[in-house]
């Protein structure tokens, strides 16, 4: 015969899983008074804009592909550029490659090509057609 346990009102189950944990060595909780909040931290400078990058839509020599272009890059190497056009494949979800100190994405991807130099802190500027 199966053990049922009353549902109306019968004796508590006096056995709970969690009666043996302790929170001792444990952070304490965050509370919402701002008596319990840390002290505000340093205002941290603004970063440096890293400079004006060129934002093209080109589609000339490519039969008839549209392809996104940046270009006019100051002060930054190959390896960053490349580190750039993969984060801009990821977020674009396409192919793309960097050539004569260009990123090229492909597709009409301006927008997500322009939030992401935003984030890296460059000036993005869209020119062109």
């Amino acid at each position: 015969m199966s053990k049922r346990f009353p549902t109306a009102g019968g004796p508590v189950l006096s056995h709970t899983p969690f009666a043996a944990l302790s929170s001792a060595g444990l952070p304490p909780a965050p509370g919402n008074s701002p008596a319990d909040s840390p002290p505000p931290s340093p205002v941290a400078l603004p970063k440096k804009h890293r400079g004006r990058v060129d934002i093209l839509r080109v589609k000339a020599g490519r039969g008839g592909k549209t392809v996104t272009v940046v270009k006019n890059f100051v002060g930054i190497g190959l390896p960053e550029k490349e580190q750039l056009a993969k984060a801009m494949q990821k977020a674009c979800g396409t192919g793309g490659t960097v050539k004569n100190g260009q990123i090229e994405i492909q597709g009409d991807k301006r927008a997500e090509v322009a939030r992401i130099l935003t984030a890296a802190n460059f000036h993005p500027v869209f020119a062109g057609g």
